[in-house]
């Protein structure tokens, strides 16, 4: 019902005043620039001012002869206590001399810097007339004078500010200054998501992530409802904001006229304020957190915050970090000593009652301390972990590890039932947390409550007595029923719910919207590859960064399916690993996004010259450690299952990349895979392992065969189904002929190397290395499984081979 009211009021806001209020002025103030004109940075008097006076737009200094051009409450009259709510060029700021804001005769509004340069414009065009003004609601307006329609309205362009009557639509966001000081844009924003919530999202440098409401919660848990596909939100002149999405909420002082706005603090708190006159302070009315150390990076990478409700939040680096600015605690802490990755050269400090809330590369039920440390050691990239209950006064409880590849969203409170164990040096002088505190200014310390009286009446007090108690007593048998039956309920679904809160936010990936990638790949028109889990697309990311995009062919699994895939696949990181960057899970569309390699798959390299041998026995060790790395050195065994030249990507200096883990399959260490856990065999023919064939348990020498497969192919450019010999095409694998060649040669020649290899690639090459290089091969493809070598003897012996060559 909320809806028809917000669409009625921005009707009204949308319609300009008078024309006879339009254009007069004031003294040496404008309340109309008109066509032809220009306001002058270096003229204070040189501001448009609103018909009640209440706003001025102007010139705003936010540096060292930088200025922005922006709309500010007109009292207080001091240039260092103005409220801004709204900038132009925020992120470009112009000069202090001889720059300019003027209205063309074509229709189009400029800020122009001191070379002349436009650093912003409206974009704008019309025939008519047109002027510029400042209404009363502090919305800036470029309208035509004939017929009165407007070209541009700084309304639809919020900065970090909504002000009464300004709606939030799917068009338009919030973003958050840097600083106090910094009015540039920050890392928070307010926006409608694809699922037509209002959300507050963390949007870093590195990682993005959803944090208001509740990301663990569903829409309708969180009051929150989808189906509205208008996407508006406005807040009123009494207090009331009101959201499509049926989000609502009153100010402390609702129905009192009283100036507002509603801003994203730099903080990352949405925050609704309020103040009685011109002069008087602005005092919070409403905001999201009443915590503001669960705000998501509240004082950034490697801290902690601490609330103080006498003060606010303070800010700490971890022990053995370093603030990298003391004027931006955005940046976080950075590392005084880099952490060792030999297991014997760390230690861990406890920090009692502090949370490090996400990025985890999993969790562990029931794991005990010295467990849980056994864990985060076997990892470089571990930076330390969480040991806590989960499910507090549980039945169930037990200890949860959660392991941690970022420390992002610290924070402590005594009410929090864990500790964080950080991974330090062990040379470190920290032996326990003895961090000094430092503090950040939040914008405003006063809150106003709703003040709630209660009115004493007159009547029998006995009959009262005896009718309220009955009425308690009733009251409390029917709760004592309902809450029996919802603590079984509920509880169930709280953990279900925490599980997947603590399981999806851990690889910290961007979250990409299904038009975002359709735009970045120009409509999917550019493909660059395809495999049997789907076709991959050149695009380009809106930071200008070259991604390859795939769009999977089954999208028929579950949102959490494919997440938790997401998330097993993307903790994998290794030098010989295709990156990954995020992902898209909107509706039926999955998709994932890497990083882009410029020398494409090895199978379009093989046959090409610049693949010399030099370089081709660099692809076969790279990733032979890449294979190496998903079998031994993971948590779980990762299986690739399609080990082939067109999934081995390669870089700019040609350094390999296993891509396509789409067929991937996880196991515990130590244990066997059946065929028939697989829906379909899984691999390409010419290159599977005869287990598939023979219906035999599957483990991690399939891949080794297929490995050994494709260095044979690189060394000999035949394909591994049949072999060219001679012009004749025998009916003969590239295993068994590359086999049969070595074994005739004992008897009649030494040169069984010369006659395998491709003649196309040349001969400049060390003969014993690449001799090697096959006998290397030829171990990974014998037919029984326990007669191959590991991927780590194949490294091992790879290594031997180019360090004695």
């Amino acid at each position: 019902m909320a809806t028809p009211f917000i669409l009625i009021v921005f009707c009204l806001i949308t319609s300009p005043p008078s024309a006879s209020s339009s254009s007069s002025t004031h003294h040496n103030d404008y309340i109309t620039l008109n066509e032809g004109s220009s306001l002058s940075v270096e003229r204070p008097d040189h501001v448009l001012i609103s018909p009640n006076a209440i706003f001025t737009a102007g010139f705003y200094p936010v540096g060292e002869n930088a200025y922005s051009f922006a709309i500010w409450f007109t009292e207080p009259s001091c240039s260092n206590c103005r409220t801004v709510v709204w900038m132009a060029n925020r992120d470009a700021p112009i000069n202090g001399r001889n720059s300019k804001l003027s209205l063309l005769k074509t229709g189009n509004l400029i800020l122009t810097d001191a070379g002349k340069s436009v650093v912003w414009a409206s974009n704008t065009f019309s025939l008519s007339s047109s002027s510029l003004q400042l209404y009363d609601t502090g919305n800036l307006v470029l309208i035509t004078t004939t017929n009165r329609v407007i070209l541009w309205q700084s309304f639809d362009a919020p900065t970090d500010t909504l002000l009464p009557l300004q709606p939030l639509n799917r068009d338009s966001l919030l973003v958050s200054s840097r600083s106090l000081t910094n009015f540039s844009s920050g890392f928070y924003k307010l926006a409608f998501d694809d699922d037509n919530v209002l959300r507050l999202v963390y949007d870093g440098p590195e990682v993005s992530s959803a944090f208001w409401p509740a990301h663990w919660l569903l829409s309708r848990e969180a009051g929150r409802s989808s189906y509205n596909s208008s996407r508006i939100a406005l807040l009123d002149a009494f207090g009331n904001f009101t959201s499509s999405d049926n989000f609502t909420f009153f100010s402390a002082d609702y129905g009192v006229q009283l100036q507002r706005r509603l801003t994203l603090d730099f903080d990352g708190n949405l925050r609704l304020y309020s103040r009685e006159n011109e002069n008087g302070s602005w005092v919070i009315s409403w905001q999201a957190f009443a915590q503001p150390c669960k705000i998501h990076a509240a004082c950034g990478p490697n801290s902690v915050c601490k609330y103080v409700p006498s003060f606010g939040r303070k800010c700490s680096c971890l022990p053995g970090y370093k603030i990298k600015n003391p004027a931006d605690w955005s940046l976080g802490c950075e590392p005084e000593i880099l952490v060792s990755s030999v297991e014997t050269e760390v230690i861990f400090i406890r920090l009692p009652h502090v949370e490090m809330y996400g990025y985890d590369f999993g969790y562990f039920e029931n794991y005990t301390l010295e467990m849980c440390k056994e864990v985060c050691l076997r990892r470089y990239d571990c930076k330390g972990f969480a040991l806590k209950y989960v499910f507090q006064n549980h039945p169930d409880n037990v200890p949860y590890c959660f392991p941690k590849l970022q420390l992002l969203n610290g924070y402590t409170t005594p009410n929090f039932r864990g500790d964080f164990y950080l991974k330090v040096p062990k040379t470190s002088p920290y032996k326990d947390w003895s961090a000094k505190e430092l503090t950040l200014d939040c914008p405003a310390e006063a809150t106003k409550q709703l003040e709630r009286r209660y009115v004493k009446t007159d009547g029998n007090r006995s009959e009262k007595f005896l009718l309220g108690f009955v009425t308690a007593v009733g009251i409390v048998e029917i709760l004592a029923m309902v809450l029996v039956w919802l603590y079984f309920i509920g509880s169930r679904q709280k953990r279900d719910a925490t599980s997947e809160d603590y399981f999806l936010v851990a690889t910290g990936f961007r979250r990409f919207t299904y038009s975002e990638l359709k735009a970045a790949t120009r409509n999917f028109s550019e493909e660059i590859g395809r495999g049997a889990t789907g076709i991959v697309y050149k695009g380009i990311l809106d930071d200008q960064r070259v991604a390859a995009i795939k769009r999977l062919h089954d999208a028929s699994e579950g949102k959490a399916e494919f997440l938790a895939e997401v998330s097993t696949v993307g903790k994998l990181n290794h030098m010989n690993l295709i990156e990954m960057w995020g992902y898209c899970a909107d509706e039926k569309h999955r998709l994932l996004v890497y990083e882009n390699m410029e020398k494409g798959s090895l199978a379009k390299n093989l046959s090409s010259m610049e693949l010399d041998w030099k370089k081709r026995f660099k692809i076969a060790l790279g990733t032979a450690k890449g294979l190496a790395y998903l079998h031994e050195e993971c948590l779980e065994w990762v299986l690739h299952c399609d080990v082939k030249p067109q999934n081995i990507l390669l870089d700019a200096n040609y350094e390999p990349k296993l891509s396509d883990f789409g067929l991937s399959r996880l196991l515990s260490r130590g244990h066997e895979l059946h065929k028939s856990s697989f829906s379909m065999i899984r691999g390409t023919r010419g290159y599977m392992a005869p287990e598939w064939i023979f219906n035999l348990p599957i483990t991690s020498k399939v891949d080794v065969y297929s490995y050994g497969v494709v260095v044979l192919e690189m060394v000999t450019g035949r394909s591994p189904s049949m072999a060219d010999n001679g012009g004749e095409v025998e009916h003969k694998t590239l295993v068994e002929w590359v086999k049969e060649k070595k074994h005739g040669a004992s008897a009649r020649s030494s040169y069984w190397v010369e006659e395998i290899t491709n003649p196309a690639t040349g001969t400049d090459y060390d003969r014993k290395k690449l001799e090697g290089l096959i006998g290397v091969a030829l171990k990974c493809v014998e037919e029984s499984k326990d007669a191959r070598p590991t991927m780590n003897q194949v490294v091992e012996m790879l290594l031997e081979i180019e360090n004695h060559h």
